[in-house]
Order: structure tokens, then sequence, then C-alpha cells
């Protein structure tokens, strides 16, 4: 088979780790941080409009994920590639891993891939962004340092043409430690309305960082979605960063106080 090459050299990189040597235990992974397309792709068929929309990328979450980095001198890994060239969240052997079509719309430009199209998104997108989360985590076991898993997401506030009324939605799968004591601080402050494994929850068919990083490592974990409308803007950024980053070391003491107990 022919390997076919996607990036160009003077392209972005796929993975950027940014306060890498950061004090805090949580370091924080953004799975779909950009709407980038890589330049072989064009525009994938799509619209400008399609392609600043939820379908192409997490709005707001690495702008929520950089500013917890600096509040709390946290780690930080951002993919760079948009969902649509490939989802570095779930597994190259799901086929989702390269939609067809996200939401209702389809994506003309990921129809009918050869093998070795589709291995070079893998190869060249996915693959190097998740070992940079391994081989971050791996460094920190080796300097034996903690490391608490966020996998930091924001969702669509209707899908499909249903509301989602949730502001914040708390996912897990195996492991629920980390995101009931975020639970239980976060409905502490009435003004919210939480989703205990909404709008998703985690599971090896539709995710891969926290199965792979969270659960296979024994980490403890959890993946934050957080309503889209609530952090498009600088404004809404900020007030979630500041939010987060005072309950999320709280929420962190009462899973340790729990098993020391």
């Amino acid at each position: 088979m022919t390997e076919f090459k996607l990036l160009d050299d003077d392209e972005p990189r796929p993975v950027t780790v940014e306060r890498e040597g950061g004090a805090s235990p949580f370091v924080i992974a953004v799975d779909h941080a950009s709407n980038r397309i890589p330049r072989r792709l064009g525009d994938l068929g799509l619209s400008e409009a399609d392609r600043l929309r939820h379908i192409a990328w997490d709005i707001g979450a690495a702008a929520v994920a950089r500013g917890l980095s600096e509040a709390l001198d946290v780690a930080c890994v951002l993919q760079n590639y948009s969902r649509l060239a490939v989802d570095c969240n779930r597994s190259p052997n799901v086929t989702s891993s390269v939609p067809v079509v996200s939401e209702n719309t389809p994506i003309p430009g990921n129809q009918d891939l050869s093998s070795a199209e589709r291995l070079a998104r893998i190869r060249e997108i996915l693959d190097p962004y998740q070992d940079g989360i391994a081989d971050l985590l791996d460094a920190r076991d080796a300097a034996e340092r903690p490391s608490v898993l966020i996998a930091l997401h924001s969702f669509t506030p209707s899908f499909l043409g249903e509301a989602r009324p949730w502001h914040i939605g708390l996912l897990y799968n195996r492991d629920a430690r980390l995101a009931h004591a975020l639970m239980a601080l976060l409905a502490e402050q009435h003004d919210l309305v939480i989703g205990d494994n909404e709008p998703y929850a985690v599971s090896e068919e539709t995710d891969y960082t926290i199965p792979v990083h969270g659960e296979q490592r024994g980490l403890i974990h959890v993946e934050i979605e957080i309503r889209q409308d609530l952090v498009a803007e600088p404004e809404g950024q900020a007030a979630w960063v500041a939010r987060l980053a005072d309950l999320l070391p709280r929420a962190l003491e009462r899973v340790i106080a729990d098993y020391r107990g």
C-alpha cells in the first residue's frame, strides 16, 4: 500500500504541551482544541460556517484549559487539528474516528477514503497527540509525581433539534470518584444544572483519552463537558476558569480523604 503523507513540514505539529513541568497533580487533555484542517484536505467540502460549528471542535475548551493551566500551574495537552480530520477521542479502530457525517451534516471530504488516506490521519494526527499525553504521564510517573487526568470538552446546546439543559456534565465509566466529588461541590452553588454522565457517558467505543490514559493507568480522572454557549466568549471562559480552579482541588481533596478513610 502506498503511504499517503498528510501534513506538510510547515504546518503545526498535531500536539502542543503547555506548562509541561506544572506543579499541580492535574493534567488537562483537550482532544478537540482546534478546528484547523490540514492543508491537503482543503475545506473538506464544508462551508466556513460549518467549519466554525461544534462539529469541527469544542468551542471554548482550549481557552478554559489554558486558563486553568495558568491558574493552577497545570500541564496541558492540546490537539491542534479538527476532529473532522480525525477524532482524537476515538479509537482508530472505530469507523467514527473519521466521521462521514457529524450530527446531521455530511462531510464530503471524508467520503470513500482509501486505507492509505485514513491511516495517514491516524499516523500523523491521532497517534502523535495520544503519544503526547502518554509521554507526559510517563515522565511524571518516572519522576514519582502524581497525575490526575482531566479530559476537557464542550458540548453544543442542542443536538439534532433537542435542547440540552445542562450547564456542565461530569463523565466517567468505571471510576466515578472525582466526578461525584466535583458534582457535589458544583451542586452547592445552586445555580447550575449538572449532568451526571450527561450529555454523554464514557465508554471504550465512544472515548479514547479517559479509557486509555485514565482507566488503564489507574489514575484518578474525570471528563468535563461545559455547554459551549457558556464558554464561547472570554467573559464566560474566565468565569468557568475561576469556578473550576476553586472546585477541582477541593474535589480532589475529598477523593483523597475518602481513600485514606
